[in-house]
């Protein structure tokens, strides 16, 4: 993390104020949270609708902060402690991990998209810490005030930084992206989250191709070679100074697999630039192996072998609730997918589903998915029609747009399968009743349904 002296980080925010005495005492690491002070962080207050951390400064100081910014309009600065003023506590932030970033020999690497994005993050740094040190995004330290605390807390030694890029509406990971400058970047689809801030696909995939405006001269960038919405706009880029890599599922890109088989432990798959190899991938998804493949082109951009790369993919680890496979105590496969939605990831999880062998029924617990304008309820709608009553055995929804889920699978599964839920208890109450030992439940939904309550009520 970083640890400067008050004199250097006056310095790099461009602030003011500080008394001399001051300028020798050195900080470790930062914080926006007085309830998380580390001993010797320098403590800054944001300030935002409802709150203002600058009212919690004391708080800070007694739990061990060092020193601490200050806004030049606020009144009552503390007297007597280590001091730096500057005109946005915010903009200062950011600053400082911009001069940070500038300061360390460190290789970045950018990951956006509208799925994905936190599994080709974990991915990737599985493949790179096979021959580097490597530090990631930790949770959804994603936005513009999470990346620069990512960026903050970086070791001076570490040689490689994968950084999730989040956003919501346009020129959020331009912002981003200019501030991490990464060296390599991957896009690794685009869907329908944002379509209520973005209005349109199309929009999505310029706003996520903003990573590009920040990606250095000589750098990667890795896109995904499907979407047209974003080979059309990449193929524009004739005079983007970086090297292109498309991956997916199509001949035509510089990565696809050649063979791709799941069960109920993982999927292996092989690929055209290591045809002899046989990569394991210990989550289930033929979209983790399009995931994997954008990470595989950084890694040998960077100059992991294919057989570091096997390596790396088999002890992977995916943060939580991301196809994750649980057992419960009496046998059932759940799979947990239920930190996310969209009508593309619901899709992949479906046909995940339907490739599934050796299971005597298999079930889909979906909830609804957040944040899609207008359409909503088409998208709802559409996914329960696109259920193949062949594969799915049963069909239970929960929450208002859930329902429509539950009415688009009823046309094909019949109301006798589909069942359609606004309370929890009762779900996993009838869900009980109806699994057995030698049964799979999907369950998944958007991040605001909590649908892991679910899984807690079956284990």
């Amino acid at each position: 993390m970083i640890g400067r002296s008050l004199s250097q980080v006056q310095q790099m925010v461009n602030g003011n104020g500080l008394d001399a005495k001051w300028e020798d005492v050195r900080i470790q690491g930062v914080s926006i949270d007085s309830r998380k002070i580390s001993g010797g962080n320098l403590y800054i207050p944001i300030q935002g609708e409802r709150f203002d951390g600058h009212a919690f400064a004391q708080s800070a100081l007694e739990n061990g902060a060092a020193a601490l910014l200050w806004q030049q309009d606020v009144q009552n600065p503390p007297d007597n402690v280590p001091v730096i003023f500057v005109d946005d506590t915010l903009a200062a932030l950011q600053q400082l991990a911009r001069s940070y970033r500038d300061q360390l020999d460190v290789k970045i690497i950018g990951v956006t998209g509208s799925n994905g994005k936190t599994s080709a993050k974990d991915i990737v740094t599985s493949l790179l810490s096979t021959k580097f040190q490597v530090q990631k995004t930790e949770g959804n330290f994603n936005n513009h005030i999470g990346l620069p605390l990512t960026i903050l807390r970086l070791k001076e030694d570490t040689e490689m930084a994968v950084l999730e890029m989040g956003m919501s509406a346009r020129g959020e990971i331009e912002f981003l992206s200019k501030l991490a400058r990464p060296n390599a970047a991957i896009i690794t689809n685009i869907g329908e989250s944002h379509l209520m801030e973005l209005g349109s696909r199309a929009g999505i995939a310029e706003a996520k191709l903003e990573i590009v405006l920040g990606l250095q001269e000589g750098g990667l960038l890795v896109y995904n070679g499907d979407e047209p919405l974003l080979t059309s706009r990449v193929n524009e880029m004739i005079d983007l100074p970086v090297t292109k890599a498309a991956f997916g599922n199509q001949k035509v890109n510089d990565y696809y697999p050649t063979s791709i088989a799941l069960d109920a432990t993982g999927t292996t798959f092989t690929i055209n630039h290591a045809p002899a190899l046989s990569f394991f991938l210990p989550v289930l998804g033929k979209h983790n192996v399009y995931n994997a493949l954008a990470c595989m082109a950084i890694a040998e951009f960077f100059g992991v072998t294919w057989e570091e790369m096997k390596q790396g993919l088999a002890q992977l680890q995916l943060t939580g609730m991301r196809m994750e496979v649980i057992k419960t105590d009496n046998g059932l496969t759940v799979i947990n997918d239920a930190y996310n939605a969209s009508p593309t990831s619901m899709r992949a999880a479906l046909l995940l589903m339907d490739e599934l062998q050796g299971f005597s029924h298999k079930i889909a617990v979906l909830g609804d998915m957040l944040e899609l304008g207008n359409q909503e309820v088409e998208f709802h709608y559409e996914i329960g029609q696109s259920i193949n009553p062949a594969r799915i055995d049963y069909v239970f929804t929960y929450g208002n747009l859930g329902r429509h889920i539950a009415k688009g699978a009823a046309e094909h599964l019949g109301s006798h399968r589909v069942k359609a839920y606004d309370d929890k208890a009762a779900l996993v109450k009838d869900l009980k009743e109806l699994v057995g030992a030698k049964d799979v439940v999907l369950v998944k939904a958007s991040r605001g349904m909590r649908l892991e309550e679910v899984i807690a009520g079956l284990r």
